[in-house]
Formats: structure tokens, sequence, C-alpha cells
């Protein structure tokens, strides 16, 4: 709650916009406010599948990221298991791998490819040659295990 030099006391909802007041013998006030109105989030339950599965995922994507980085000898920061319904990991640029927890439903050699890729992102932060050639370090049939998973492409939610 503000008070106005004329004594008038008004009040601001949070992020309001202007007010204006004018004191002389006709008091005029001119206000100019902005609503948001913020939708309700949604809370989303984990699936029971999920929270049955992703601590086996989770093992296994630190057993074979311990495995490969031997070789590689990347620093990553932390490891999610989520339940994206169209990706089957990722790496942000603050080093965190992202896996689905769908990666242990996978034959063990799709799964060590979707690791080294993801673990690859931190050498090299996108696609290029540079990246490709880095996963064929330790992958030289990753050309043949991606066409393998793009068959699998549509993440199934029952496995």
């Amino acid at each position: 709650m503000e008070t106005c030099q004329s004594g008038l006391t008004y009040l601001f909802a949070k992020e309001a916009g202007s007010l204006k007041a004018l004191a002389s013998s006709n008091l005029a006030v001119s206000a100019k406010m902005k609503f948001r109105f913020r939708r309700k989030k949604k809370v989303y339950k984990p699936s029971p599948k999920y929270l049955k599965h992703k601590e086996a995922a989770r093992a296994l994507v630190i057993e074979r990221l311990e495995h490969f980085n031997l070789f590689y000898t990347f620093q990553y920061k932390r490891i999610f298991i989520k339940n994206h319904k169209s990706r089957w990991g990722s790496c942000s640029k603050q080093g965190n791998l992202n896996f689905n927890y769908r990666i242990i439903f996978l034959p063990p050699k799709l799964a060590d490819y979707l690791i080294v890729h993801e673990l690859c992102h931190l050498g090299e932060f996108n696609h290029s040659p540079r990246f490709w050639d880095l996963v064929e370090q330790t992958l030289p049939d990753w050309k043949k295990r991606r066409r393998e998973l793009m068959a699998w492409r549509e993440i199934k939610n029952d496995p």
C-alpha cells in the first residue's frame, strides 16, 4: 500500500502498471493497470511404470557412463532419468545428462549408443563431423546402431 502526496491511499497489485494522482481543488486520478492472469499449473503424477523402472535405468546409465568415460574422461554434473514421450536423451550446457527411463528396455547395444551419444555432447555440443568422430572412437558401428534406434523412434508407453 502506498500513500500519495495528497494523503490518498491506493493499493498496487503485484506488477501493476502506474498510478498518477494530481492534487488540486478538483482531484483527478488516472490509473493504468495491467492484470496478468496465471493459469494454474497442471500437476503431473509420475506413472507407476516410470517409478518402478527409474532407479534400474539410473543404475544402467551410471554403469555404462563410467565404462565409456574411462576412455573419454569428460566431466558431467548430474544424471537425470526422465519420462519423456518423444526423447531418448539430452545433454545440457551445464553438463547434466538426461535419459529416458525406457532405455532399460532397449537392446544393450542401442542403450550404449544413446549413452555414448549424450556423453560425446560434453565434448562437442552439436552434431558436427567432430562430434561423430568422437562417437566413432568407441562405437565404430554407430551408424548402424543409429539406424536401428530409428526403428524404435516411437517410444512406446508399454515396453
